[in-house]
C-alpha cells in the first residue's frame, strides 16, 4: 500500500534510535557512531512528505558520542558542532552554549568567551525575540568569563609587588572586566530563578569595591523574593555576608531559622544551635533543642561528635535545673520508636567505642537520659569506660543514675 513505505521508515528508524540508546548506555561509542551515521543516511533518504525534525536527536546524540571517543578530537567536535549551530536555528543559543562549556571543559578560555560573544551579536527575524532567554544566557555566562578575567587581575594585583605604573595598568584592566561581568551579572539574577554561581561572583564584585549595601540588598532579594524558587543555598550566602559584616545575631538567627525549615540537616545548624543555646530567651533555647534533635534524625549525622555533644550540654543542663524536661519529653515522643534502634543499639555501642572515645560519651550521655540508666548503649559505654578507668565515664555513670527520675518523667 502506499502507506507502507512510510511505516516502515518510520519503524527502522524508531529501531536505529532504540539501538543507539542501547549502545550509549553500554557506553559502546564506537558502535553507537555507526548507528548514528546510519541514521542520518536514512534521513537523507527518506522522500516521505511526513515532517521529519531530528536536529535535536542528532545533535544531543551527536555530541554525546563524541565526547566519550577516546580518538576524538577537540578538531572533530568543533567540526559537529558548527554544523549543529546552522542545523537549526531555532537550537542555535543552545548549541553555542553547549559548545562554550566543552571548550572551558577543555581549558580553552578564550575560546570560549570568543564563541560567546559571537552568539551574542547572533540574529535571526523573529527567533531573536523568542530565544531571549536563552541570549540572556549568553550573557550571563560571558559576564561570568568577564568576572574570571577580573579575578586573575586582583590575584596579580594582591600577589605581586608591583611598580605604580604597572598598578595602574592593571586596576585600569581590573575596572574594565568589572563594568563589563558587573552588567551581565546583575541582569540574569533578576530573572527569577537559581543562579547561585553568578549571585556569589557579582556580590564578590561589589564588596571589593566597597558597595556592601547593594551586596546586601541583592542577596535579601535572592533570598526572600517570592518570586524565586526556595533555595536553601540563597540563606545560606545571606547569612555568610551577615557575619563577615558583624551583624547583630538577631539578623543571623532570623536567617537560620528559614534554613532550618528547608533543610533541617544543614550544617550551619550546629552553629544555630550553638548560638540559641546561648541566648537567655526561653523560646530560643526551646527551639535550640529543636534544632539538634532534628539534625541527628538524618544519617550523615550519626556519627557526628560536634552535634551529639550540643545535644548532650543542653540535655544535661535540662536535667540538672530540672527545668523544661517537657521540651526533652515533646522531641522524644516523635522519635522513641524508632532512635534506639537507629542511634543506641548494643552493636552501635561497641563500634562507637572502637573508633571515638569522645563519641561514645557523649552519646552514652544522651542514651542514658532519654532511655534510663538500663539502656545497652548506655551500660555498655560506661562499663567500657569504668573498666578503662577513664574519670568522665565514673563521673557520667553516677550523673545518670543520680538523674533517672527525668527519664522516668520523659518515659
Amino acid at each position: 500500500s502506499s502507506q507502507e513505505p512510510k511505516l516502515n521508515f518510520k519503524k527502522s528508524k524508531e529501531v536505529c534510535l532504540s539501538y543507539i540508546q542501547d549502545a550509549m548506555l553500554q557506553k559502546q561509542w564506537k558502535r553507537a557512531a555507526e548507528f548514528l551515521s546510519f541514521y542520518v543516511e536514512s534521513l537523507e533518504k527518506d522522500f516521505s512528505k511526513e515532517y521529519v525534525n531530528p536536529s535535536e536527536i542528532i545533535w544531543r546524540v551527536g555530541t554525546e558520542i563524541l565526547c566519550h571517543c577516546s580518538n576524538g578530537s577537540m578538531r572533530e567536535f568543533n567540526s559537529f558542532i558548527e554544523q549543529m549551530k546552522t542545523f537549526g536555528v531555532k537550537r542555535y543559543l543552545k548549541v553555542c552554549l553547549e559548545h562554550a562549556f566543552h571548550l572551558l571543559c577543555n581549558g580553552q578560555i578564550d575560546d570560549a568567551y570568543q564563541n560567546l560573544s559571537l552568539a551574542e551579536s547572533w540574529r535571526y527575524g523573529e527567533q531573536t525575540a523568542i530565544q531571549d532567554k536563552e541570549m540572556k544566557l549568553i550573557q550571563a555566562y560571558r559576564g561570568l568569563l568577564d568576572y574570571y578575567s577580573w579575578s586573575k587581575q586582583k590575584n596579580i594585583l594582591l600577589d605581586h609587588g608591583l611598580d605604580e605604573f604597572e598598578n595602574l595598568s592593571v586596576e585600569q584592566e581590573m575596572h574594565s572586566y568589572f563594568r563589563k561581568a558587573a552588567v551581565n551579572l546583575k541582569e540574569i539574577i533578576k530573572i527569577p530563578g537559581v543562579w547561585d554561581l553568578f549571585v556569589k561572583c557579582y556580590v564578590d564584585l561589589l564588596e571589593f569595591y566597597g558597595d556592601h549595601n547593594e551586596a546586601h540588598q541583592v542577596l535579601t532579594e535572592y533570598a526572600y523574593n517570592s518570586k524565586f524558587p526556595a533555595n536553601p543555598n540563597a540563606h545560606v550566602y545571606l547569612y555568610q555576608f551577615l557575619k563577615r559584616h558583624g551583624e547583630s545575631k538577631k539578623s543571623l538567627i532570623s536567617v537560620l531559622k528559614i534554613l532550618h525549615d528547608l533543610v533541617p540537616s544543614h550544617e550551619l545548624m550546629i552553629d544555630f544551635n550553638t548560638m540559641l543555646q546561648k541566648s537567655k530567651k526561653r523560646k530560643r533555647c526551646r527551639l535550640g533543642l529543636e534544632v539538634i534533635f532534628a539534625v541527628l534524625d538524618y544519617a550523615g549525622w550519626k556519627e557526628n561528635v560536634k552535634a551529639w555533644s550540643c545535644l548532650a550540654r543542653q540535655v544535661k543542663q535540662i536535667a540538672i535545673a530540672e527545668k523544661h524536661v517537657d521540651w526533652i519529653k515533646q522531641e522524644w515522643n516523635s522519635r522513641k520508636d524508632w532512635w534506639p534502634a537507629f542511634h543506641f543499639t548494643h552493636y552501635l555501642a561497641k563500634q562507637n567505642w572502637k573508633e571515638s572515645e569522645s563519641l561514645s560519651y557523649e552519646k552514652a550521655l544522651v542514651a542514658g537520659i532519654l532511655l534510663g540508666k538500663d539502656c545497652k548503649y548506655f551500660k555498655y559505654v560506661s562499663h567500657q569506660g569504668c573498666k578503662a578507668q577513664v574519670k568522665r565515664f565514673r563521673i557520667l555513670k553516677k550523673f545518670v543514675n543520680k538523674h533517672n527520675p527525668v527519664y522516668l518523667r520523659i518515659s
